[in-house]
């Protein structure tokens, strides 16, 4: 609170600004030490959350057993049940974090993640369970939804890249990491022991969320200095000058229905979200068919399948880093050739090479899997798709940021809820899918589509600028 003491100017009107851009209560002018803090336990519990969606899955069978259940269907719905709270939370949470800041809303949701992961150690029937996954989903959607507002506070245009690679870096080997913990915890304590796990590493999380993490929404520290200006002078017209004339009930449903319209109604939102939904839907259809296709087809045992969720994500690894260190420097070199100007667009490139390595990725798995060829050759391309998937995914997640700025949570959001609902449904059918087609030419199938959103990115390159500049496309006009 400190640093934010002499920052109140009264415009004549009562309206509370900052002191200029060089303000030392704006988030990007905080010391680097404060924000990369910020940004290191945003990784940490954007790891815990999305390593809950997957870790439970080995342990799945084992769960069933105990309730007295042989159902496929809620044997799948109970691990999918968590991707649909993550299509559920963003949808109040983006709003919520842009009219009260991103504080609150974290500290409220890693809260709500440890309550509602103990309540599903304890569970007592599959139907229990399968509410409170759902509740814990939705909890855990937080760090997801508004870490990239975040980071846009936190960092400029140019900078962006290496924060966003850091902290998207939990939220890939999250779910890859958790079948491989999963199968061995499960096997030694039991399934019961996967949530008491995540709940004791979320509660140390969120003690530190408690003691470092500071507001970084300009919306809410304004807010906050306008309340100390009425406190301190006696006046109550005191207000933020991002603050429209709007009352709190109306700006709140117009927040709430931004992310929607968003989806809907931008083209840049759709097309983005689009992409990502059916990479990510990808992702966990993958993940549901390599512990029937290891054990089956190469005789893997229980507890060493979940080893091959690495391939996976060694190939994420290599081009998660291999983006934050070229995406900074390329958006710096393009601006320098067009005089300075710095475009969003400029983080685009690399997803052309992400759309080619995908269906190569899945054609590689599938057929070498049907065909049995030796189980280093299937992991190969799972490794390929995870590189594929993660030179897609990044440059989304920072084009959106770079695109949207003060309103990337409700635009993040959007794209979550999309990718969120296929990652939940998809592996639903994927199964039957391979019992129809096999795994060729189910994986055939699967890549022709990723090949046709291919040419996504190309036009984005071309029409993004004349998109954003659209007034229909206007996010401040809905």
């Amino acid at each position: 609170m400190a640093d934010w003491e002499g920052t109140i100017e009264n415009l004549g009107s009562e309206l509370v600004d900052f002191n200029g851009p060089d303000d030392p209560a704006i988030a990007r002018n905080w010391p680097p030490r404060r924000k990369w803090a910020i940004i290191a336990i945003l990784s940490t519990m954007s790891f815990v959350t999305p390593l809950a969606s997957s870790i439970f899955a080995p342990s799945v069978p084992q769960c069933l057993a105990e309730f007295g259940s042989n159902s496929t269907i809620l044997g799948s719905l109970v691990v999918s049940i968590y991707i649909l709270g993550y299509a559920a939370g963003p949808l109040a949470i983006a709003p919520l974090s842009e009219l009260y800041g991103r504080s609150p809303m974290y500290h409220a949701t890693n809260i709500g993640f440890i309550i509602f992961t103990v309540a599903c150690a304890v569970s007592t029937n599959l139907t229990m369970l399968i509410c409170f996954r759902f509740l814990e989903g939705v909890a855990g959607s937080a760090v997801l939804t508004i870490g990239g507002g975040t980071v846009a506070d936190l960092f400029v245009q140019e900078e962006r890249g290496r924060a966003l690679a850091f902290w998207t870096l939990g939220p890939i080997l999250g779910p890859v990491i958790g079948p491989v913990a999963g199968s061995f915890l499960s096997a030694s304590k039991g399934w019961r022991w996967v949530f008491w796990l995540l709940a004791i590493v979320s509660g140390s999380i969120t003690a530190s969320f408690l003691i470092l993490l500071r507001e970084t929404s300009s919306t809410a520290i304004l807010r906050k200095q306008a309340k100390r200006a009425r406190k301190t002078t006696g006046n109550p017209h005191f207000r933020s000058c991002l603050d429209g004339d709007q009352a709190t009930r109306q700006a709140f449903h117009k927040s709430i229905i931004r992310p929607i319209k968003l989806l809907v109604g931008s083209p840049i939102v759709a097309s983005m979200s689009t992409f990502a939904a059916i990479i990510y839907g990808y992702l966990y259809l993958l993940f549901t068919s390599f512990t029937p296709v290891f054990e089956q087809s190469y005789g893997f045992s229980p507890d060493v399948v979940g080893l091959c969720y690495l391939g996976t994500g060694f190939g994420m690894i290599v081009s998660l880093f291999g983006f934050g260190v070229i995406s900074d420097r390329m958006i710096k070199m393009k601006s320098i050739k067009n005089k300075g100007e710095m475009k969003p667009e400029y983080r685009l490139p690399p997803m052309i090479l992400g759309g080619i390595f995908v269906p190569i990725g899945l054609l590689l798995y599938g057929w070498s899997a049907e065909k049995q060829v030796f189980w280093f050759v299937p992991i190969l391309g799972t490794a390929f798709f995870g590189f594929g998937f993660m030179a897609s995914f990044m440059p989304i997640q920072a084009y959106l940021v770079d695109v949207f700025t003060v309103h990337a949570a409700s635009a993040l959001a959007a794209a979550t809820v999309w990718r969120s609902i296929v990652g939940a449904l998809l592996p639903l059918a994927g199964l039957p899918m391979y019992n129809a087609l096999g795994l060729g030419w189910g994986n055939t199938l699967l890549g022709l589509l990723g090949v046709a959103m291919i040419p996504v990115p190309f036009l984005l390159i071309t029409y993004g600028e004349q998109l954003r500049s659209n007034p229909r496309y206007r996010v401040d006009s809905w």
